[in-house]
């Protein structure tokens, strides 16, 4: 795609770089090869984060004992505390994705994206190797925080190379990767677990980790980093400390992605094992679910990028959060067509989400910190699947109460939904639109005072502007 390029960029920040060059900054459409490199990259961090949740029930009769009897335990081999704290701790392992994402607004974006993905790969395929359920869990809990990383980066570099009119789009586009890959695991495993099992699965990892010397010379550094690298007077942060002006948004970003983690923790990450060992789906069932569910997250990808440049970021975001909750306890209600239907809706609520969620933790900060926000997006949504795993299958375990478990576990998440009118809503403007500079003689900006539209983005293409943490006195 031909790409969309702006006049060039006057930086704010002092002094200006000592080469006497101003930086230009080349924004691309959603189809750019820029932004498809990062799409297929958050395919391969699909591929292999989500293996361990679509031969879960593989993991756990291979590891554990199954027997006749009516506990969770007896029917797939380990217990939903066992699996629960497993999954957990896999999840709590991607805490050390903050300090990883951080390092990209420093050693810049393409840097460590290649970097993650190159690591998390290969602790996928090492992971292939564990002898025991608990030495699995811990090779794999490596591999999380990496492969995190590579999700979160994806979107910033999609959300930087894009404008306004682009960046929901891009970030639709990034987010259906991510779930080509999550669900071509799971129909490559319902339909040859037999033959391949989990290990088999997680082997697989090599043929991503494989095509990545040839996809890197499509992955560029954007822009919006290289100008605010270079206008930067002191190092740009590395764990992603928060000064005043960003410190409420970002709690706002937390609470949200902690309920909407909450939900999609438990809700995706039992799904398999409940179809496989509890309800006994058979596996070309499992696969046609899997097939509808990526039909229906592309019907909702393309919805929620037209809800959420249209209806707006928050309406959107809160929406699709409630019909997480509501359809991820249809489908734990104890049948197979609720299972298939709560499945199928509530992928497709994910993939509403994703467009405004993506776009509005981008334009809410600006470039130097974009990164380590991202870094705590994923922190707090860590948390978030680790109390909603624990929770969900310390329910389950009480006479194998599924459908109450969900219930307990997602309603109370679905009432963050009002956090998102907590914050602006930023459709159709740019992060520089919400991050102008300070009025001329003054070195810091009043954090209550309204702030001034810059030239350009708005309406004509002009001078853009991009703040730094330096800017604010932080």
């Amino acid at each position: 795609m031909q790409s969309v390029e702006t006049s060039a960029v006057a930086m704010t920040s002092t002094p200006e770089p000592q080469s006497g060059t101003t930086p230009t900054l080349r924004l691309h459409r959603w189809a750019d090869r820029r932004v498809v490199s990062v799409a297929i990259v958050a395919m391969a961090s699909g591929f292999g984060q989500f293996g361990v949740i679509a031969a879960l029930g593989d993991v756990a009769r291979d590891f554990g004992q199954v027997v006749q009897g009516g506990t969770i335990a007896d029917q797939v081999g380990l217990s939903g505390t066992e699996l629960g704290i497993g999954l957990a701790i896999i999840r709590l392992a991607s805490l050390g994705s903050l300090p990883l994402v951080g390092l990209a607004d420093r050693f810049g974006r393409r840097t460590m994206l290649l970097t993650t993905v190159s690591l998390g790969l290969a602790m996928t395929v090492a992971a292939s190797a564990s002898p025991s359920y608990w030495l699995f869990v811990a090779i794999f809990a490596c591999g999380r925080p990496l492969l995190s990383s590579t999700n979160a980066l994806t979107q910033v570099i999609a959300a930087e190379q894009t404008d306004a009119r682009d960046r929901a789009a891009a970030v639709a586009l990034v987010a259906a990767g991510y779930g080509a890959g999550a669900g071509l695991t799971a129909v490559i495993h319902s339909l040859a677990s037999s033959a391949l099992g989990f290990r088999g699965i997680f082997a697989l990892a090599l043929v991503p980790l494989a095509a990545l010397p040839f996809l890197r010379t499509w992955i560029e550094e954007p822009d919006r980093f290289r100008i605010a690298a270079a206008a930067a007077e002191q190092p740009l942060p590395v764990l992603g400390p928060v000064g005043r002006e960003f410190r409420r948004r970002l709690l706002v970003i937390a609470v949200i992605a902690f309920a909407v983690s909450a939900i999609t923790g438990p809700a995706n990450s039992f799904v398999f094992l409940y179809a496989q060992n509890v309800l006994h789906q058979p596996g070309y069932a499992t696969a046609a679910m899997v097939v509808g569910a990526g039909l229906a997250g592309l019907v909702g990808l393309l919805a929620g990028r037209w809800l959420a440049d249209h209806l707006g970021r928050r309406p959107t975001g809160a929406l699709a959060m409630i019909a997480l909750a509501v359809f991820g306890a249809l489908a734990y209600q104890g049948s197979r067509p609720a299972l298939v239907l709560g499945y199928i809706l509530e992928v497709m609520a994910g993939s509403v989400f994703a467009p405004a969620g993506g776009a509005l933790l981008a334009e809410l900060f600006p470039t130097s910190v974009r990164a380590s926000v991202a870094g705590w997006w994923v922190a707090a949504g860590v948390l978030g699947a680790v109390v909603g795993l624990v929770a969900f299958g310390a329910v389950a375990d009480v006479g194998n109460r599924f459908a109450v478990a969900a219930v307990v576990t997602f309603a109370p998440a679905a009432l963050a939904a009002g956090s998102f009118w907590l914050v602006p809503e930023t459709c159709g403007k740019e992060p520089e639109d919400l991050w102008p500079m300070p009025p001329s003689g003054t070195g810091d900006m009043d954090a209550s005072a309204s702030p001034k539209k810059p030239p350009g983005l708005g309406g004509q293409r002009g001078p853009v502007v991009d703040r730094g943490p330096d800017d604010f006195g932080l």
